[in-house]
């Protein structure tokens, strides 16, 4: 009898100690995954910055530049990748930003993913640096929205490019530089939706983009260098 109690206890410490090694390794992915997470999140703001300072030293982004100060909001995608032959895609991750109307001060950023499907030719593949200009109401509350559709749910054209261009009516302008084979960068058609796993590793807590680009509830100071640079972008 007291050999099988023995033998019991074993088996209960044995599962035990499964049972706490399990959840450690779980609390071992968890802390890896949101160092990962937070390690990616400051990476895209970086380069964030840079594709800002890319843009202002193109001669071509002259239109960009004189009238980013009357975008509502803005997406900053840094590395849109483009790959395929007969069925392709793009995609990326990059950050908004809104100008808020009574300071004209930017609030962000908030992380979104852009991505989209294709069927025929692709012309290879290729990376492209991308900045959106929300020019309306409609345009600035659909990159506040947790996702939408470029084309459908917001109207969505070429920012103009070189001297004499002129701009579209529409709620949301793209901007694009690009390199290698990308044939023309055409957003229409893509979907934006927010990358909340990413929002939650920059800010240290679970948040919507109401809550960072409207309401201002969370603050980074790595963003501040983001921030800063669009600002002086903007003209300000």
């Amino acid at each position: 009898m007291r050999h099988l109690l023995f033998k019991a206890l074993l088996g209960v410490l044995a599962l035990s100690s499964v049972a706490c090694s399990t959840s450690a390794d779980r609390s071992d992915e968890g802390a890896n995954t949101a160092t990962s997470a937070r390690t990616d999140a400051n990476a895209t703001v970086n380069k964030a910055v840079q594709t800002l300072k890319d843009f202002s030293a193109d001669p071509e982004m002259s239109w960009y530049r004189n009238n980013v100060t009357k975008a509502k909001a803005v997406l900053i995608v840094p590395e849109y990748i483009k790959a395929g032959f007969v069925l392709g895609g793009a995609g990326g991750t990059g950050v908004v930003l809104v100008r808020d109307d009574k300071s004209s001060t930017w609030r962000g950023p908030a992380f979104a993913t852009m991505g989209s499907a294709s069927v025929g030719f692709q012309a290879g593949g290729s990376v492209a640096e991308i900045v959106m200009m929300a020019m309306t109401d409609k345009g600035r509350d659909a990159l506040l929205s947790t996702k939408f559709q470029l084309g459908a749910d917001a109207s969505v054209a070429a920012g103009p490019v070189g001297a004499g261009a002129q701009a579209a009516t529409v709620d949301i302008l793209s901007f694009a530089r690009s390199k290698g084979l990308f044939a023309g960068v055409s957003v229409e058609g893509s979907v934006i939706a927010v990358r909340d796993s990413l929002n939650h590793a920059y800010y240290g807590t679970a948040v919507n983009p109401v809550d960072i680009l409207v309401l201002g509830n969370v603050n980074n100071p790595h963003s501040d260098a983001l921030i800063q640079s669009l600002t002086q972008r903007a003209g300000r």
